[in-house]
């Protein structure tokens, strides 16, 4: 008899349902639809604006795309919790071995001004970990889906992370004050431009058109656990500075630093922002 999973460790059995998977993706692809209905590239939403306690922004958009995940996606999975950045949290989800993680539109931002590097982001977390994720972005017609076990799939095609070798020179895309630590502490790279999409700037190295992709502190749950899982099956690694994946569904759903990374690269880029991170608080 195989032991129980401990919360947290990697799954290590491919996922079996992959007509869960599809089902996933063409849910993730009719949520964009509906948030495309209010998008204008290059101008403004015609999306009605609020803002939350905080002061960031949330959409009609958001709203609408949250309710259509809402009451679909649990028909595919009766019994999972649920966490969304645009739902009220029900503490309910600790108790449950799985749970769906939703960020109806990540980049809502960019979104609102008409710029296209946004997306919709589901992943089913089992025991801590993500076991499938999608990212799409409808307004660059791009779908990133993996499975554990399944590998990673860019509109359908296989992909993979670069195959650089040292972080020296690496493409590297990441919060403003992080980029100016590492090259405060001589750290060569190349740095690419804003990604408002935190999603969409981790999957890029999960497509291997990024070497190295960095989240400043506070990304939640939502920002991050679809991607996780397809950085994993594209050979990359989501860690913390001290080389630990994320954990989801905990009371807590903010994390620290993280950093993806193709799995060769990240001792190293663990080692350089741990440095470069203390020194500006040194």
């Amino acid at each position: 008899m195989m032991a129980p999973q401990a919360e947290g460790e990697h799954l290590t059995i491919p996922f079996d349902d992959m007509a869960f998977v599809a089902r996933t993706t063409q849910l993730a692809r009719e949520a964009g639809d509906i948030a495309l209905a209010y998008f204008r590239r290059g101008e403004r939403t015609t999306a009605a604006v609020e803002h939350k306690e905080g002061g960031s922004p949330v959409t009609e958009a958001d709203r609408r795309v949250d309710d259509f995940l809402r009451a679909r996606l649990p028909l595919l999975e009766a019994d999972a919790g649920w966490l969304s950045e645009e739902t009220i949290d029900d503490r309910e989800r600790l108790s449950r071995r799985r749970v769906f993680v939703v960020d109806p539109i990540d980049g809502t931002r960019a979104f609102m001004a008409g710029d296209p590097r946004w997306g919709v982001c589901i992943a089913l977390v089992e025991a801590g970990r993500p076991v499938v994720g999608v990212v799409h972005m409808p307004a660059l017609e791009a779908t990133y889906v993996a499975a554990v076990g399944r590998g990673a799939l860019l509109n359908g095609a296989p992909m993979a992370v670069a195959v650089r070798q040292a972080i020296d020179n690496a493409l590297i895309a990441g919060p403003p004050s992080i980029l100016r630590a590492l090259a405060a502490d001589g750290l060569p790279f190349q740095t690419e431009p804003r990604i408002p999409s935190l999603a969409y700037r981790l999957v890029r190295v999960a497509e291997g058109a990024l070497d190295i992709g960095i989240a400043s502190t506070n990304a939640c749950d939502w920002d991050i656990a679809a991607a996780d899982i397809i950085i994993e099956e594209s050979g990359g690694k989501l860690l913390d500075t001290e080389g630990r994946s994320p954990v989801y569904n905990r009371s807590e759903t903010r994390h620290g630093v993280l950093c993806a990374a193709p799995a060769r690269l990240q001792p190293d880029i663990s080692m350089a922002l741990r440095r470069a991170l203390a020194g500006t608080t040194a």
